[in-house]
């Protein structure tokens, strides 16, 4: 069957809420795939579901053009760094750093890692009115055009592209710049999936309302409170010694982790491990005899009789020499254990036991052993000062101060422990300096793990007088004629992969790293061809508008990659060149790309043969740029393709794009 697509042009995200329906509603829909609201309605009445009537909810000048930029084709390419990326380091490494409005990427990325990505972390501009923060975008849309796609009067349309316009940085234009961005990211992220959001006092209250009205208000974690400059930040009002982490869960069921504390000292240490104590009693006078009846039995010390650590032999029998003791009352209440017989029968004089109290009283005891805790509201460690992110990265660069105000590598650490597990993907779309590819490098080196990062960076112009430092260090030491932020990252990833190998050979028991991926590959959008904006089924003379022939072959490698990432193969899965007789297809994925000019009927015979032939070659798909083929061959690759009846009884599909 030979399918027409205007891909190239037309890459969007997902809706994931249409395919929802789709699945659970199919009836709903009629035989032109439209949706049959009324239908729907009455399914739902059917079924007995109580509506809510009252709503509450955010709204903004920019929101509706916020949501066509989530739903809007991506206008770019995506490019590979081959000559970086060949090399040694790079090669297999499933690292990516990506080149690019974080928006135009989110798009390319949105089918391949489609619920693949574990845990999110940004850094986004705070808009404190200092930082440079505008809203800006290159899109232009006509009146009529942004009032069909967004379902507004003229009178707004008119409205909101005069404030799209503006370069304003209001709470509006920040929302505007965010909702896209954050809309899509959703869609990347897991089901168990989490993210984790930097903010301050200018938009941490516009940003849990977007938060909410996105990932859902019952998907809320938490919101910490970092005391990241004790001293505070005094700009005439009251000194500010915080920032904010929000974080949000994709679905109600997914699990935050618990922060595992390695360095825990124990004072106590029995054959086991070592261990705390912590009274048995429920100290909560809401839980007592009354409504647990259950919790509120007898222990029996033997006073004679020692465990270890000081600790005295207990039972839930009554024996001679045997003292009873039962939870002590508290404020005129008979309060409880914390565990029940059965718990406490397995755990008998191993992890539970008696202690004598200074005032010669007795208590049951746990042995807590645990080396994890719960995540707290509140971080001040001295790590998480943002004087730590400042220093580290200066050492990275030999007392260079090439960027300004970097996170903590160890905020970054913690937030990884909390939000995924030792083979995820974690994805950054405000890289910045890079610490979170850095700190990602840090703890698989400590710990072994296989976590893999996805970072991307806007190439940034380095204001030469505002921070001459960075300007001239990526001028004259890394050789870029036109210094952007985006250099920094990709030489900050570099160094930091070099410098945990380093201290790792200097310590007193260095680990084997050889398995451990320190390496990344870099990927860049790119301009769509001008011109290039092509709609007919075929190419004739009468119809042709855009010239193929000043393609060159790195404009037909920028289209494989755009076009395999929008078909569902990662970035980090390379084509495999496939020979037909002295024309080159691209193969992954059951997919077969020939993109290049020159196909001839030899070809198609050669790709028969290897099909039927070659075992590990079994495309399902054949998918055929058509500016690059005369319409007899399309013709001849669509008929043969569709009354081909090869060994392997594979059914192909002949697509051609524009």
């Amino acid at each position: 069957m030979n399918k027409k697509q205007k891909i190239t042009n037309d890459i969007k995200v997902p809706n994931k809420d249409m395919k929802v329906l789709k699945k659970h509603f199919s009836h709903c829909f009629n035989k032109n795939g439209n949706f049959d609201l009324e239908k729907f309605k009455q399914e739902l009445f059917k079924n007995e579901i109580d509506f809510y009537k009252e709503s509450y909810g955010m709204d903004w000048l920019g929101k509706s053009y916020a949501r066509v930029l989530a739903s809007d084709s991506a206008t770019t390419l995506l490019r590979e760094d081959e000559n970086f990326n060949q090399k040694e380091a790079n090669k297999n490494s499933q690292n990516l750093l990506i080149k690019g409005d974080n928006l135009e990427v989110l798009k390319h990325l949105s089918n391949a890692y489609y619920e693949k990505i574990k845990m999110i972390y940004i850094d986004p501009p705070y808009n404190t009115g200092s930082d440079g923060f505008v809203y800006q975008d290159d899109r232009k849309f006509s009146v009529n055009e942004f009032r069909n796609l967004a379902g507004v009067d003229e009178d707004k349309a008119k409205r909101i592209l005069s404030f799209v316009d503006s370069k304003s940085n209001s709470h509006s234009a920040w929302l505007t710049f965010m909702y896209p961005r954050l809309y899509i990211a959703k869609q990347l992220l897991r089901e168990d999936g989490v993210i984790f959001i930097s903010i301050d006092d200018n938009e941490v209250a516009q940003l849990r309302l977007l938060m909410d009205e996105i990932f859902g208000e019952e998907n809320f974690v938490g919101q910490i409170t970092l005391v990241n400059n004790p001293r505070g930040r005094d700009y005439g009002g009251i000194a500010q010694l915080h920032e904010y982490i929000l974080g949000y869960k994709n679905t109600s069921e997914t699990n935050v982790n618990l922060l595992n504390d390695a360095d825990k000292k124990f004072p106590y240490k029995d054959s086991i491990s070592g261990f705390e104590l912590r009274e048995l009693r429920n100290r909560n006078i809401a839980f007592n005899k009354e409504n647990r009846p259950n919790l509120y039995y007898p222990f029996y010390i033997n006073t004679n009789k020692k465990v270890d650590n000081d600790l005295y032999e207990i039972s839930l029998e009554k024996k001679d020499s045997f003292f009873e003791l039962f939870p002590k009352k508290s404020q005129g209440y008979d309060t409880v254990w914390r565990w029940g017989k059965e718990k406490a029968i397995d755990n008998m004089n191993i992890n539970i036991a008696g202690k004598k109290m200074t005032d010669a009283g007795f208590q049951i005891v746990e042995k807590y052993r645990k080396t994890e805790k719960m995540a707290r509201s509140v971080w001040w460690e001295k790590e998480d000062n943002s004087e730590k992110g400042t220093l580290h990265l200066k050492r990275l660069f030999n007392g260079k101060k090439v960027f300004n105000f970097p996170k903590s590598k160890e905020v970054i650490i913690k937030l990884l422990k909390m939000g995924m597990d030792s083979k995820d993907i974690i994805l950054d779309f405000f890289a910045g300096s890079g610490t979170t590819a850095d700190a990602v490098m840090q703890l698989n080196a400590e710990d072994g793990g296989n976590r893999k990062y996805i970072l991307v960076q806007l190439p940034e112009k380095i204001d030469s007088k505002k921070n001459k430092t960075a300007y001239d260090f990526v001028k004259d030491e890394l050789k870029v004629d036109a210094p952007t932020i985006f250099e920094i990252t990709k030489e900050r990833l570099i160094r930091a992969g070099a410098k945990i190998q380093e201290d790792n050979q200097k310590s007193k028991e260095p680990k084997d790293l050889s398995n451990q991926d320190f390496g990344f590959k870099i990927f860049e959008t790119m301009p769509i061809w001008e011109d290039y904006d092509f709609e007919a089924d075929e190419l004739n003379a009468q119809t042709k508008l855009f010239d193929e022939n000043k393609l060159t072959e790195d404009d037909l490698k920028a289209l494989l990659v755009t076009w395999k990432t929008n078909d569902g193969i990662l970035l980090t899965e390379s084509l495999q060149e496939i020979d037909l007789d002295d024309y080159l297809g691209y193969y992954a994925s059951n997919k077969l790309y020939l993109v290049s000019r020159g196909f001839k009927t030899k070809n198609l015979k050669a790709l028969l043969e290897k099909i039927d032939s070659d075992k590990k070659f079994n495309p399902t798909s054949i998918i055929a740029f058509g500016y690059n083929f005369e319409s007899k061959n399309l013709r001849e690759i669509a008929e043969n393709t569709k009354s081909y009846v090869n060994k392997k009884s594979n059914d192909i599909d002949f697509i051609t794009r524009y």
